[in-house]
């Protein structure tokens, strides 16, 4: 490291020398990692020793007595005990460890000769440390001495002290008091054990007397617990027992003082006598009661933790009863065991500059200190340049010779500490002990920390430079660390680079170069988002992140839940999962709720973003749901609410189960707010009921409580008369009476029964009354629909219920007896007419008015003279009304209607009739439309007139346009045929292999009927279509391919045939289709063909157009055919029926009428 370097570091050595320093002669901490750098001698320091005593207890099969050290050269080891040298490599049983000062002694039952203080010495060329003392204990089992006690005699009332005298062992030591069957001795105010293990009794009773009191002494730390034989105690008693005012049975006399060693628990004790039991009082004087304390036994002991402050001090307790007091005044003095206020500390020092050794210690009583050097007493030791003055040690103008280690030992009654300082004295050129090269990463606008780690004495200066400049770094971004290391606050992107530390001392300069990337910050763009969801459904936390793209390999994203870290992986049955920043929790559950962290980390720097995941569900069930204020007819229910898991409870619900009507089965029976945790309960009688309580939120309903005991209600009247009491009249001469009848539950007792009662409301008349079981009555021999009153009363065997209400209704209707006078028609338009009457009276009506019924039926279409009654019809116009509208007429015909009343039991009689007309109206759609013939240049249309015309036919109205493949539609052609017996239109001039949309209305004075439509394609050949419903389907176009490639093979065959000589003459043209302009191919250009007998061949067509003979039956065409008309295998039509049966039409489409006259 102290190597050449570049003209740069050449440059900043010459800046540094202009301006160097000596430093002053300060001593420094010893590193040490510098035996790694440099093979530098140094001073044995003890580095691992056993703790302040080792007991030996009897499960363990060896004891170690530790003392490990380092040094250089490597130290050696020697012992002392009890003040004594030791050398455990001549007792052949010590088992000695290689390099080190350990020995360990083997339980081999012998152990008591190894018993004492034992200290080790580390020690090479340089000097000797020295350790702690370590004892080395061997404990006795302790026993309590074998005596036998007679018994104890104690009179009734007086104060008694059994004694347990616990023998001595390793603390800590618990006493119990109990029988020889191990039963703890009951312990109260009255009888307690003290703290010195002794059990006293306030006064005795005659309970007392027992022969079997023990005192078990446990000494855990030897696993042994001790009994002390048995003791009796006999209480005689008296007649007599006089109270007496308190007395001390411990401790004795007014005063006393108590030490405390520091850090430990204060414990004060004050067990007092007399009748009745005193109780005991604390008190620090002129304090009250400490700030921090507790009572154990009964308030007889007061407590003060070792870590109160100002525990020392005086101390009060006060027994009393009604019959006086008593008190003892406690000094607490707080002794402490002895601590370093100043420990000596090992140093560095450069040749002639002065050391200083401080060893300033504290404890009470004052301690005892004392010095030595390599674990000799200082004064044995002679040294001129070596002054003592009180607590510290000056060594002056120090040279390498007084390089040693030296000890302070403090000690006092309560403990001993030592400590070791090594005191090394040298001159040393800079060790940087940090690696050359070092590379740093950081990040915008945070610090990073380059280390330089120097040892060296005297101590170095520390430069730093940048990319091999002469100039030093410096600023207020920078700050050189006493350490060596240079930071920088605030990183900029300018930052980056080489930076070169230099260190330089008497002895020598040593320098290292570092290396410094500024990178991009680690910033969290998308934090995740606070979320509430319901239990069982999943959760998605994003956390998207940009980081620097240097990182990419060791980028790391985290999540954490309350503060543990998730691992989320892609196992099938993982619950969490994390994909492209994104934390999936399958089926939430409650124990997923709580705050996750996401955390983006890469080598220098991270960023945290945390949102809360609030679980959602239904309420806990109510816990002890119990009854109170019980009463006959109520009783008042109480419960805790559950957890309500993040949404607020909105009600509770109450059910009820009941063992008589329906048991087993829980209804509703009060709902009270979500605030409220009980509920007074209004209940019917004679019923055995359970209850329980679930809560709702927003969630939905939780589960249900557990359900309380069965209570079980007296037998009362009912609280209630039927409802929804029906009066009807299905006879004109009886009135039918029903009501709901009460639930079961309702009853109240046994022997429910109704009383119904009713008398006549239009003329003075007496109450009625029968009494019935069943929920209806028949009252017979009424008038025709007069008003009576009814009441409906409940009993059971306990009595009546209250006093009913009182309806009315009426008796039994009969039909109407007259008609609706004045019946008259308007016609509204072609389908709609308004009818009006005059209304029936209201004595010819005997009920209650239902409406007015409208029948009416068509007699015949205006086109035909000839009468015929239609289908009936019907409307009903409800309430008292005169008027009414009658829609959905057909047009242009000729109706009669009729007008009747009618009521609960049904019709009256019919009005005269009155006949009407409707007015002319638009056709019905056209049934049948089709293609009836396909040129290259023009097409065929054929239809049949509408079934209805509703009206006189003025004619058709024909539209077609020009389409292609994308739907774009050429200008609307619109043709009108005003002849209405037109079925047949022949269109020219269309451009040929091109596709058209036809559209054809029938029409009247009115005006056109609906569309009717269909697409087809004109041929590329005089070849025609018949029907375009076929002719642009693509199975269609194959077959026409097919035909004429079937066309092309007949005519060779025929050429070939002529050749031979051959002649077949066809006459299938004459033979089926006598019209000439049906044919589609010229049967002079197709070749004849026949069998050897010159007779037609069955089954064969003349062409393929769509003509029909004049003879063909119109029912073939006119019933039967559609848009979607189709040809079978051999070319003859197949349609579909267009209307019913009951109304086709015959229409014959003639070949001949391609164009109209």
């Amino acid at each position: 490291m102290t190597q050449q370097r570049g003209s740069g570091f050449v440059a900043l050595l010459t800046a540094v020398n202009c301006f160097f320093a000596f430093p002053s002669a300060a001593a420094m901490d010893i590193p040490l990692e510098v035996l790694t750098h440099a093979n530098i001698e140094q001073l044995p320091t003890i580095t691992a020793q056993s703790p302040g005593a080792v007991i030996a207890l009897p499960p363990e099969e060896s004891f170690a007595v530790t003392c490990e050290a380092k040094g250089n050269p490597e130290p050696e080891f020697r012992w002392t005990k009890n003040g004594q040298e030791f050398d455990p490599s001549l007792d052949p049983l010590l088992r000695k460890e290689e390099n080190s000062g350990t020995f360990v002694i083997p339980n081999n039952g012998n152990l008591t000769e190894y018993q004492g203080t034992y200290r080790c010495f580390a020690f090479n060329k340089l000097g000797t440390a020295v350790s702690q003392e370590i004892g080395f204990m061997v404990p006795k089992i302790p026993k309590f001495p074998k005596e036998g006690f007679d018994p104890f005699k104690v009179d009734e009332g007086q104060p008694f002290i059994l004694k347990c005298d616990p023998p001595k062992g390793i603390p800590p030591l618990q006493i119990y008091w109990m029988t020889m069957y191990l039963q703890h001795i009951e312990q109260d105010d009255r009888v307690s054990m003290g703290l010195n293990g002794d059990l006293y009794f306030s006064h005795v009773e005659e309970k007392d007397s027992r022969r079997d009191y023990c005192c078990f002494a446990a000494f855990p730390k030897i696993r042994t617990i001790v009994q002390k034989s048995a003791m009796s105690v006999v209480v005689s008693p008296t007649n007599s027992i006089l109270q007496r005012k308190p007395s001390l049975l411990t401790p004795p006399g007014v005063r006393s003082e108590a030490v405390l060693v520091k850090g430990e628990d204060l414990k004060l004790e004050c067990i007092a006598e007399g009748i009745p039991t005193p109780k005991v009082e604390w008190e620090k004087m002129g304090h009250g009661r400490p700030e921090k304390f507790r009572l154990e036994n009964h308030g007889k002991v007061l407590v003060v933790p070792g870590d109160e402050q100002d525990v020392g001090g005086k101390y009060m307790c006060k027994a009393k009863n009604p019959l006086g007091e008593v008190v003892h005044y406690f000094t607490v003095t707080v002794e402490e065991p002895p601590e370093f206020l100043v420990e000596p500390q090992s140093q560095l020092s450069m040749i002639g500059a002065d050391v200083v050794i401080k060893c300033s210690v504290s404890g009470s009583p004052q301690p005892v200190t004392t010095w030595s050097v390599n674990g000799v007493p200082l004064q044995e030791t002679l040294s001129a340049n070596r002054k003592i003055f009180d607590d510290t040690i000056i060594i002056q103008n120090g040279q390498p010779s007084d390089s040693a280690v030296y000890q302070c030992e403090a000690s006092n009654k309560h403990g001993k500490i030592l400590t070791n300082a090594n005191i090394m004295i040298m001159n040393l050129y800079p060790i940087i002990l940090t690696s050359d090269g070092q590379e740093y990463s950081a990040v915008e606008d945070q610090g990073v920390m380059m280390h330089c780690k120097v040892f060296s004495s005297p101590p170095s200066t520390i430069f730093w430079s940048k990319d091999d400049s002469s100039e030093l770094v410096t600023g207020p971004r920078f700050t050189v660390h006493d350490n060596g290391s240079l930071e920088i606050h605030t990183i900029e992107k300018g930052d980056t680079g080489q930076y070169t530390c230099l260190a330089k001392n008497l002895e020598g300069t040593s320098a290292i170069d570092a290396m410094l990337y500024v990178k991009d910050p680690t910033k969290i763009v998308a934090p995740p988002q606070d979320q509430s969801i319901l239990i069982g459904t999943d959760a998605q936390l994003s956390c998207l992140v940009e980081f620097d793209e240097s990182f990419r390999g060791d980028f790391e994203l985290l999540w954490q839940k309350d503060d543990e870290e998730i691992s989320p992986n892609n196992t099938e049955h993982s619950r969490y999962f994390l994909e492209e920043g994104v934390l999936h929790i399958v089926n939430v559950s409650h124990r997923d709720q709580g705050e996750y962290r996401c955390v983006a980390k890469t080598p220098v720097d991270s960023d945290a973003a945390s949102a809360r995941l609030i679980v959602l569900d239904v309420p806990d069930a109510p816990q002890s749901v119990v009854l109170s204020e019980r009463k006959n007819r109520s009783v008042k229910l109480r419960w805790v609410p559950g957890e309500d898991h993040n949404s607020s409870i909105t009600e509770f619900v109450i059910e009820f189960e009941e063992n008589k009507w329906q048991p087993g089965s829980w209804r509703d029976l009060q709902r009270v707010p979500g605030n409220h945790n009980s509920a007074v309960l209004d209940l019917h009688g004679h019923v055995g009921y359970r209850f329980r309580v679930y809560a709702v939120n927003a969630v939905g309903a939780g589960p249900p409580s557990k359900p309380t005991e069965r209570y079980l209600t007296p037998p009362a009247a009912p609280d209630k008369n039927p409802e929804n009491i029906k009066i009807e009249g299905h006879l004109p001469h009886e009135m039918d009476i029903n009501w709901e009848p009460l639930s079961p539950i309702e009853h109240n007792g046994p022997g429910l029964e109704y009383k119904v009662s009713y008398r006549r409301q239009d003329v003075e008349d007496e109450w009625k009354e029968h009494t019935v079981k069943r929920h209806s009555f028949v009252v017979r021999n009424t008038p025709t629909f007069v008003p009576y009153e009814i009441k409906i009363q409940a009993k059971n065997h306990q009595g009546w219920g209250p006093e009913p209400k009182m309806v009315t209704g009426y008796s039994g209707e009969d039909f109407p007896s007259a008609a609706p006078d004045d019946v008259a028609v308007e016609v509204m338009n072609s389908s709609m007419v308004n009818v009006t009457w005059k209304q029936v009276p209201k004595d010819k009506l005997h009920g209650h008015l239902g409406g007015y019924r409208v029948n009416w039926w068509r007699m015949r279409s205006l086109l035909h003279s000839k009468q015929s009654q239609g289908e009936r019809h019907t409307a009903a116009f409800p309430g008292s009304r005169s008027h009414g509208t009658v829609s959905g007429l057909v047009p242009f015909s000729e109706y009669s209607l009729i007008v009747m009343s009618f009521n609960g039991r049904g019709n009256g009689p019919g009005s005269k009739a009155v006949n009407f007309k409707t007015l002319e109206g638009v056709p019905e759609k056209i049934p049948v439309f089709r293609v009836a013939d396909v040129q290259k240049r023009s097409i065929s249309l054929a239809w049949t007139p509408p079934l209805e015309p509703n009206g006189i036919l003025t004619g058709y109205l024909l539209e077609y346009q020009l389409i292609n493949d994308t739907e774009e539609a050429g200008p609307l052609q619109r043709v009108n045929i005003s002849k209405p017996d037109t079925t047949r239109w022949h269109l020219r001039d269309l451009e040929p292999l091109s596709k058209y949309r036809f559209q054809l209305r029938s029409c009247t004075s009115m005006g056109c009927g609906s569309i009717v439509s269909l697409e087809s394609t004109t041929l590329e050949t005089s070849l025609a279509s018949v029907h375009t419903g076929i002719s642009s389907q693509g199975w269609f176009i194959g077959l026409m391919s097919a035909i004429a490639l079937l066309t092309l093979v007949v005519l060779i065959a025929c050429f070939v045939n002529r050749n031979k000589g051959g002649k077949y003459s066809v006459k299938e043209k004459e033979d089926l289709h006598p019209d000439v302009e049906s044919q589609g191919i010229n049967d002079d250009t197709f070749c004849e063909y026949s069998d050897n007998d010159e007779k037609p061949l069955k089954g064969s067509q003349h062409s393929l157009s769509g003509g029909l003979k004049a003879e063909d039956s119109g029912d073939s065409l006119v019933d039967y055919g559609d848009d979607d008309a189709q040809f079978n295998e051999d070319g003859s039509f197949i349609g579909e029926y267009a209307a019913k049966k009951e109304k086709r039409a015959s229409a014959e489409i003639k070949a001949t009428a391609q164009t109209p006259a």
